[in-house]
């Protein structure tokens, strides 16, 4: 019987798993309406900001302003959905989480609203 409920014990161990909230947020759509000042711009400021400003390697295409984000939202989305090992994919060096990624595309789907 111990030797039964060792084994049932085990599995049920191993069936378990551990995640994180932010794996478990990742799956969850955006719900709330996305706005740039509030959603988009803190994502820009600590991910993209460093290259896409004066003196950054994309200073060409700055991200500083509603507007400049707005204006380049089909190019952001398509960099940032792009696989691991692309060489156009951004942020250069590292990727958005899936939340992330989503907030953007929600964003788009709400109508690019500033605030």
């Amino acid at each position: 019987m111990k030797k039964i409920l060792y084994i049932s014990s085990l599995i049920t161990l191993l069936a378990c798993e551990s995640r994180t909230y932010e794996e478990i947020s990742e799956n969850v759509p955006v719900v709330e309406k996305v706005t740039y000042s509030k959603d988009i711009k803190p994502i820009i400021d600590a991910n993209c900001i460093v290259c896409h400003s004066a003196g950054g390697q994309a200073s060409f295409q700055p991200w500083t302003g509603y507007n400049q984000v707005k204006i380049h939202i089909d190019n952001i989305l398509d960099r940032i959905q792009r696989q691991n090992g692309d060489p156009l994919k951004m942020p250069k060096g590292g990727s958005l989480s899936p939340m992330q990624i989503n907030i953007f595309i929600k964003w788009k789907a709400d109508g690019l609203p500033e605030n």
